[in-house]
């Protein structure tokens, strides 16, 4: 039977895609909305820079449990129905945190904003996985470009209404309501819990666990914490950054932001194809490069414009970091029980948390423009470790080139004895 042409299943899978590009895309939007008018919550609610950085360890902590609570709950009922009731709860804690009036109540609404968060990042990229295997080659690049996509929106969105002079409260319900619309639209329309793959028993699941190396996803989940410093230094604190180094107005506070994401959708649009030319290894380790430049650029920029550029390369280096690592994990799971890659998701929560306290604790410490000038040295040093890491987003290649060694060098040794 065919529908316009196309096998049903076939266009079931296109619509499954096509949702899951819409969950990528409202949760880009809801955190970039949130975290590019940080600097105004500080000012606010006369937050110290202390006092900002346990706001902001809040969302990536909560996120953690949410993520992890996300998971028997994915098994039992789909990732599919989770991921459609916890997406228009993140939408509307934006409203939550936009008008909230005391410290308690922005306490409250950042923590629920981060439990919903982390459901929707672990359910929608099962959904991603679902999608990949159904399709059978990589679409991961293109399910974080709309993530990226919906960043630089939100940067966008902010900006607009700083110059509008609108309260965080209707800027934050305006594009809470937007993304809303979209999840509620798309959202039945995600794969259903027939799609996702069965969990394995639990012996399954023990044995799956030893065939898993750990060492090479240790490797790949410090390069991505490792990353995630980096980008939770711009997300976090580069409006903040714009206001107390750059001294910008209202309307280029968030354009930090928005210009690290717009670069991350260029560079993820190319990804797949770059990855298929020159390998993963060399990708992740030429972005390291890039994005070691950007964060240079940003520690020694002399106006607020190159430092905007300094960001946007930023985001060109780190675009493929992420993907990257879901990708060569899987690779490590020929079980595909999913183990590999909820042991290295883990990372992507450490180094946010690590992120938002390292970068927040120096500048705290130095003080001043100056402070937050050494505080993005330290995600500039770290590019140096993902550089040194890259070899291990290639462990097949890289497995088989030892055994080739081995295999010559036993060839040409005389024989033992």
């Amino acid at each position: 039977m065919k529908l316009d042409g196309t096998d049903p299943r076939q266009a079931g899978d296109h619509r499954g895609r096509m949702a899951t590009s819409a969950a990528f895309f409202v949760q880009g939007l809801c955190f970039a909305v949130v975290v590019t008018r940080v600097s105004v919550l500080q000012t606010k609610f006369h937050l110290s820079n202390g006092q900002l950085t346990l706001v902001l360890l809040i969302v990536p902590v909560i996120a953690g449990v949410g993520s992890v609570l996300s998971g028997p709950l994915a098994a039992r009922l789909g990732s599919g129905t989770v991921l459609r009731v916890a997406q228009p709860l993140v939408c509307l804690s934006l409203p939550a945190i936009g008008f909230a009036s005391t410290r308690p109540e922005l306490y409250v609404a950042v923590g629920l904003f981060g439990l919903f968060l982390g459901a929707v990042d672990a359910t929608m990229n099962m959904q991603g996985a679902i999608t990949e295997k159904r399709y059978g080659y990589s679409v991961i690049n293109a399910f974080y470009g709309f993530w990226s996509a919906a960043g630089i929106l939100g940067g966008l969105w902010n900006a607009a209404a700083g110059k509008l002079g609108l309260s965080l409260g209707v800027a934050f319900t305006i594009a809470g309501v937007a993304g809303l619309a979209g999840t509620l639209v798309l959202g039945p329309r995600l794969f259903g819990k027939e799609a996702d793959v069965a969990p394995p028993s639990e012996a399954a699941a023990k044995k799956a666990g030893i065939q898993i190396p750990w060492r090479p996803i240790i490797y790949i989940g410090l390069a991505m914490c490792c990353m995630y410093i980096g980008d939770a230094a711009v997300s976090n604190y580069g409006s903040v950054y714009m206001s107390k180094v750059q001294h910008g107005g209202k309307a280029l506070l968030p354009l930090a932001f928005a210009a690290y994401q717009t670069m991350m959708v260029v560079g993820r649009a190319f990804g797949d194809r770059t990855v298929r030319r020159f390998g993963a290894t060399a990708v992740v380790r030429t972005g390291a490069v890039v994005a070691g430049l950007g964060l240079l650029g940003v520690v020694l920029a002399p106006s607020p414009y190159l430092a905007i550029a300094a960001f946007a390369l930023t985001g060109l280096g780190f675009c493929v970091v992420p993907p990257m690592c879901f990708s060569a994990t899987s690779k490590l799971d020929p079980t595909g029980s999913g183990i590999a890659i909820s042991r290295v998701n883990v990372f992507n929560y450490v180094g946010f948390v690590l992120g938002a306290a390292l970068v927040g604790g120096i500048a705290g410490g130095v003080g001043g423009p100056a402070g937050w000038r050494a505080a993005y040295a330290a995600p500039l040093v770290l590019t140096v470790v993902i550089i040194a890491l890259a070899a291990g987003f290639e462990p097949g290649r890289a497995r088989g080139a030892r055994d080739e060694t081995a295999t010559t060098a036993e060839a040409g040794s005389p024989a033992p004895g």
